[in-house]
Order: structure tokens, then sequence, then C-alpha cells
């Protein structure tokens, strides 16, 4: 068993963020990554339509003999990992803004946190935001047309960062030292961020510390991979948008990308 692939969803493109992350950290492991772009983005979807895409996931990421699933998708593990976990008896690692990285490390004591509607509305990011935010001002933003940018590969256009620079207002007035980011898609975005927010705020993901825990449940299960040859990255989409998924992952190695409907 322990040959068998981990497998990654996300709601399109964003979580390849992840997927770098895990790869640079597990090299001999066997992913699969599957990108629901056909039914992006889940933030503004019910928390029942983001149950059943994230069923529809696992169910055909079980097809496929995952060992492990990555929720590589915020809003999926912030309104669905419960539910998943209690249904499929396999390991399940899921998707958590930083922010206790940043509650801890903040001087000013105020924070940003830039997510998805379905993420910051759900009761998961609601518990996790009190439980370590105590003292903190806690600056939420829901970040509007950022997935779609991602998705279609215009984020360096005007209109976009016009756009972007409107969001962003209410961490700059609030003179916030750390932001993060509460969705795969947004790392994508962290140049253009950087351009924006004053030099002094600190930018912060999920991605390491995801790696970090995916190995740990592969020891404690006893499921990471005896290989010492590097593994295979099968990359799946559900649309059009091989040539653009290529673009993003093409410092993974052995990454292959294909259109296939899930």
């Amino acid at each position: 068993m322990s040959q068998q692939p981990i497998v990654l969803f996300d709601s399109g493109v964003g979580g390849t963020s992840i997927l770098k992350e895990i790869v640079d950290r597990l090299p001999y492991e066997h992913f699969i990554y599957l990108a629901d772009s056909k039914n992006a983005p889940y933030g503004e979807r019910s928390p029942q339509e983001i149950i059943n895409l994230s069923v529809k996931n696992t169910e055909y990421a079980l097809r496929m003999n995952a060992k492990l699933i990555v929720v590589a998708c915020n809003t999926a593990t912030t309104n669905a990992i419960s539910y998943l976990r209690t249904h499929y008896q396999l390991p399940f690692v899921g998707i958590e803004p930083a922010i206790k990285t940043a509650a801890l490390n903040s001087e000013v004591k105020r924070i940003g946190v830039l997510a998805t509607k379905g993420t910051l509305s759900s009761k998961l990011f609601k518990q996790t935001s009190e439980a370590f935010t105590q003292g903190i001002g806690v600056v939420e933003v829901v970040g509007k047309g950022i997935v779609e940018a991602v998705e279609g590969g215009w984020t360096s256009e005007q209109n976009f960062l016009d756009h972007l620079n409107i969001q962003v207002q209410a961490f700059i007035e609030e003179d916030i030292d750390y932001l993060v980011l509460g969705c795969t898609h947004f790392p994508y975005i962290i140049p253009q961020l950087e351009q924006l927010l004053p030099p002094h705020v600190k930018i912060i993901d999920s991605g390491r510390a995801v790696a970090k825990q995916t190995e740990t449940l592969l020891m404690e299960n006893k499921l990471k991979t005896s290989s010492t040859h590097p593994g295979e990255v099968e990359i799946y989409t559900n649309v059009d948008n091989v040539f653009h998924l290529k673009q993003l992952t093409k410092e993974i190695p052995n990454a292959v990308v294909r259109r296939d409907d899930f």
C-alpha cells in the first residue's frame, strides 16, 4: 500500500501551490493532483455543494487507489473535511489558514486574512480564529475575482491589479504586519500583493505546514514509500487548461498534465 499514490484535490489550479511544497518534501512519492476547475470557485458555493464536490473528488481519488488524500483547498477543508473523515477510512490532510503563526508573531497585534467567502463564513475558520487571536485585531477580507484570475492566468493584467489594490486597502488602513492567505490559489499573487502592501507586511500561507503534516501522517500510518527513485506526478484537469497548468507546474520534476473528466 505504501507504493500507492497520494492524491490532492482542489477547486482548480490553486492547490498546485501545495503540491509543490509536498513534492519538495517527499520527492519519492507518487502523486496525483485533481484540478476541479470545472466547478471553480468553491468559495461562492453553499456548504452542501462543497461537501458534494469534495465527495465526488474523494470517490475519484479512491478509484485511483489513493493511500492518503490532501484536501488542497481551504474552502473544501473548512466545509467538508469533517464529513470526509467520518465517512472514509483513509487519512485526510486539510488546509487551514496560518492564523496561529501570524497571531503569535505579530508585533502590532493586528493581522489580516485574505480568503474566500466560503472559508471566512465557515464554522471551522471561526473556531480556529477564536482559539488563537485573543487580544489580536483580525482584518478579514473576502478575496473577490482572485481565484478566477489565477484560473485564467490574467493576474498580471492592469484591471486585475486595480481590483486587487481596492481589496487590500483595509489591510493598509489597519496597519497590519502579517497577512494570512486563506486560499491555495492566493500564493500565485504574492508578487502582486508585495507590490501593493507596505514592505513591512509579511505574507504567509500554509504550504510548508501541510507538507510536514502529510509526512507525519504517512509515518504514523506506515504509508511512506520505500522507493529511492523520484516519483511520478500526475496532474488531471477537467477543463481545457492543460497549457496553463503546465506553466504553473513546470518546476515540479516528472510532472505530467492530462485532461480528464471527473
